[in-house]
């Protein structure tokens, strides 16, 4: 047994008075991108939002976490998928800076006969921090309050409704009340805290270790540590690369999280002395600043989406994302993906929806955070109820918003 653990079992007690500093229409716990579009979308449509992020910058795994990569708003077969705030987003991304490695040029034009497989997917890459000043900036013009260093460490939860989130912050400890709650956390912790059904994922997270260094090639991005091929794509013959160690890791213990985060330095410690051997003027220029962990929990919903219903048509799509690991599937996305059956005041974005762990590699990244963002944020925008909710309402002012909720609508 780790020797800094304790078997003793005291209770410690104490009387607790937890004052209300916030109030606000919608209360986005998760600043990654997910939570940026949650955020974005509800103010958008005139709600008072209050966004927590336990970190100091935006973004998440997107900036702090140095997986900085905006993925495919395409099929790879010159057909868009996601608009709207997808794609403000990506283009924001490189508002400031884009070091050219992947280019989005010819989606820029009106001219859309120069898009087919031969010719670079709807993606770019971008830099972290400016990433993360961007979307401060745009979030707060929008009017949403931000609360850095703060984390949702509790909620109660009444009739089936959540009525404040227990927030903990420099200032100590505060609750936050709203009419609806987002859960952007990557992780599914408010819907934990509230009680809501969940389901983990089961084989666990390689360790990675992705840092950026600068020397004669200039400044560069080192992904080291590939993310893992779930164990369902497995099964029909995908092959991942070889992990950098064999342990895998949850992603929800706080000793194992230490640890994966030290053997993450212990890599890019090692890569920097090889490379500086061999070139002396090489230096590492950022390394992440959370954990590297890409699934971990997430709600078992209303309705679980698996890998096999790609090119389905769901009554209830919310929008569409594409595979960004190969050319051509194309998801719509149930909005039964985002709410689970216990809360009626709780939806769900980012990479802590609703599918299969087949499916959860397509559903986690950058542009799928957008999707579910922008829909979870203007859906408790518009109601505080979900079971008395018709997605009807949701749908027709996603549309006026230039999202194309079915591939029928695409065009060929």
């Amino acid at each position: 047994m780790d020797e800094f653990r304790t078997t003793g079992k005291e209770n410690i007690t104490e009387n607790l008075v937890t004052p209300i500093v916030y109030g606000a229409d919608v209360a986005v716990a998760g600043g990654g991108v997910a939570g940026i579009a949650a955020a974005l979308s509800a103010a958008r449509a005139g709600a008072k939002v209050v966004l927590i992020e336990r970190g100091f910058m935006l973004g998440g795994l997107a900036t702090a976490g140095l997986v900085t990569i905006y993925l495919p708003l395409c099929d790879g077969y010159g057909r868009q998928v996601s608009f709207s705030l997808a794609e403000e987003l990506l283009k924001l991304s490189v508002s400031e800076f884009c070091d050219g490695k992947r280019g989005c040029g010819n989606w820029l034009t009106d001219d859309t006969t120069h898009r087919s497989e031969k010719d670079p997917r709807f993606e770019v890459n971008f830099n972290p921090q400016l990433f993360a000043i961007s979307a401060e900036k745009l979030l707060e013009k929008e009017g949403v309050k931000i609360l850095y260093g703060c984390y949702a460490a509790g909620a109660t939860v009444e009739n089936g409704r959540i009525t404040a989130l227990l927030v903990e912050g420099k200032s100590g400890r505060f609750a936050v009340r709203a009419k609806s709650y987002v859960d952007c956390t990557g992780d599914a912790d408010i819907n934990k805290l509230a009680g809501e059904d969940t389901a983990l994922f089961g084989q666990g997270n390689v360790l990675a270790a992705w840092y950026y260094g600068a020397g004669r090639n200039g400044y560069e991005l080192f992904p080291l540590g590939v993310c893992d091929v779930p164990d369902e794509e497995k099964e029909k013959g995908a092959k991942g690369e070889k992990p950098l160690v064999a342990q895998r890791f949850s992603g929800l213990d706080d000793a194992e999280i230490s640890r994966m985060v030290s053997l993450s330095h212990d890599v890019v410690l090692s890569d920097f002395r090889k490379r500086n051997a061999a070139d002396a003027a090489f230096e590492p220029a950022t390394i992440p600043t959370i954990p590297q962990i890409r699934m971990t929990r997430r709600v078992d919903g209303a309705y679980v989406m698996g890998a096999d219903e790609m090119h389905r048509e769901f009554t209830d799509s919310v929008g569409m994302v594409s595979d960004w690991r190969k050319r051509g599937p194309i998801y719509e996305v149930p909005f039964s993906t985002l709410h689970g059956g216990k809360i009626k005041n709780l939806l769900t974005a980012g990479r802590c929806t609703s599918v299969t762990d087949g499916l959860w590699d397509v559903m986690r990244v950058i542009p799928c955070c957008a999707v579910t963002g922008e829909a979870a944020g203007l859906a408790a925008a518009i109601t505080d109820d979900i079971t008395a909710f018709g997605v009807e309402t949701l749908q027709s002012e996603l549309v006026k918003r230039g999202v194309k909720l079915h591939e029928s609508e695409l065009s060929r």
